[in-house]
């Protein structure tokens, strides 16, 4: 899926691989087209990139050499994490006049403090290894998706990640106390602090975050951690529709004292291709139905005996199916069964995969226009492509859907991709009527390069220039990725 700006500015040269290959080492470079293959192509298949080299820096020295070697030299640099994005950040251009620069050798933990609620680490770290290492420590890092046992933390804070648990934790940004990162002229900028308050100007940090590599590396970070839950209560519903999931939502923020975690919503659409694909996933309830809600309720406090998070979500969960909002509904009985749940919540994607070409639209609307948005899209997309299946899903709590479309059955990809521009448009189209926004947690990166272009208002991208020109005025920082210049 190339799209219309490649900045290409030549080819590499030898002098300058040489001297790559001098501070970042035999096995800190690779050139062989073979070993490079797993840095150029998206999971998804969707983007095909060709790059001069893939360097592969083991330290935050080793990358700031190897960035003012390519800065001196106008080489651009295309940042990589865990390459599970989905707007095709981490992919250089098709021109191979780029380099790669893969973070995943930096991955260390770098020091663990619980009494202080925060852990430093390297860019390359696996965002499973951070949840698990936190658990260890009887702590909780939560941000979690469901590509965590192959993304990076770096990745995730240049994208500004979201994940199931933004209604309660908030964003990857909101996560972060301190970061350290490579400039785009090879200095370091050391912003590696721990403090809950710093009232000293501008927040840099903040400009990093959902940047997606385009004004520096992110090589480490402080994160914030949060209590371990110890009552946690976890049910699958089958709702009457969108509507009776918004309405559950704002019931059980009272009902649970303010301690709902996450509220995901899904079709049945999406639920049939995990069953089909995804091994060990079953359905939890036994009857068939349009809507699906998997909520989530937890505290740091551990359950009374005969009482806590269960029983209270037992009685509003029985209020709630009296009232008609609920058709049924399965609370988890075990550890295994709750993670059975969230299992078909986050193989959504993969099943879609597996089910051939889909066109994917992460937005976010108020979540008061949730049920509406959904019945004007779903009609939208179906008039466009008689025979699609629509596959909307996401988070409920921000407002932040999955806006779906899989391609009619027996329809390749070539031909589903030419609605692709008429199906974008009329989802984008209802987005702006809503006051809403055409990325909510996957970013712009080349994907959705034209239509930030069009949906955002001018003066926001100009300030996104001027900042773009002011931190990276040799542009050289993952260009043709997020703003035109």
């Amino acid at each position: 899926m190339p799209d219309s700006y490649t900045p290409y500015r030549g080819e590499v040269s030898a002098s300058v691989i040489d001297a790559l290959r001098a501070v970042l080492g035999e096995r800190g470079l690779l050139t062989d087209p073979k070993e490079m293959e797993q840095h150029l192509v998206e999971w998804r298949d969707n983007y095909h990139g060709a790059a001069a080299a893939v360097l592969r820096p083991a330290s935050t020295a080793e990358v700031a050499a190897a960035v003012k070697i390519c800065h001196d030299a106008g080489v651009p640099i295309v940042p990589q994490g865990g390459m599970t994005g989905l707007v095709g950040a981490g992919i250089p251009h098709e021109h191979g006049g780029e380099v790669v620069l893969s973070l995943r050798r930096l991955n260390r933990i770098l020091d663990v403090n619980p009494a202080a609620y925060t852990m430093t680490v390297e860019a390359g770290v696996v965002l499973k290894t951070i949840q698990e290492t936190a658990a260890a420590h009887d702590r909780l890092f939560p941000l979690s998706l469901g590509a965590e046992g192959s993304c990076t933390i770096g990745g995730n804070l240049s994208t500004n990640a979201g994940g199931v648990q933004v209604l309660h934790y908030g964003n990857a940004r909101n996560l972060v106390l301190g970061l350290e990162v490579v400039l785009p002229d090879g200095r370091i900028w050391n912003g590696l602090r721990s403090l809950k308050k710093d009232n000293t100007g501008y927040d840099l940090k903040q400009l990093y975050m959902g940047a997606e590599g385009t004004l520096g590396i992110i090589t480490r970070a402080v994160l914030k951690l949060s209590p371990k839950p110890r009552d946690v209560a976890t049910c699958w519903l089958a709702v009457r529709d969108p509507a009776a999931s918004v309405e559950l939502l704002s019931r059980a923020t009272g009902a649970s004292e303010d301690n709902v975690t996450s509220c995901e919503l899904m079709s049945r659409q999406g639920i049939e291709f995990v069953l089909r694909h995804i091994s060990g996933c079953v359905d939890p309830i036994a009857a068939s139905h349009a809507w699906y809600v998997l909520m989530e309720w937890s505290s740091a406090r551990a359950a009374p005996e005969g009482g806590g998070m269960s029983p209270r979500m037992e009685e509003f969960l029985a209020q709630a199916m009296e009232d008609g909002l609920v058709l049924d509904a399965v609370v988890a009985q075990s550890t295994a069964q709750a993670q059975m749940f969230w299992k078909i919540r986050e193989s959504h994607s993969e099943g879609q995969k597996i089910e051939g070409p889909s066109i994917k639209h992460d937005i976010s609307v108020p979540v008061s226009e949730i049920p509406a948005f959904i019945e004007r899209g779903l009609a939208a997309m179906c008039a466009i492509v008689p025979g699609l299946r629509p596959v909307p899903f996401g988070h409920v709590g921000d407002g932040n859907l999955h806006f779906n479309a899989q391609a009619p059955v027996g329809m390749d990809k070539a031909t589903f991709f030419k609605h692709a521009p008429a199906i974008n448009h009329a989802v984008y189209e209802l987005v702006r009527g809503v006051a809403g926004s055409i990325s909510a947690e996957h970013g712009i990166g080349r994907f959705k390069l034209e239509e930030l272009e069009h949906y955002r208002d001018v003066v926001e991208l100009d300030l996104m220039r001027a900042i773009k020109r002011a931190l990276d005025p040799r542009q050289i920082m993952n260009p043709g990725k997020v703003i035109r210049v």
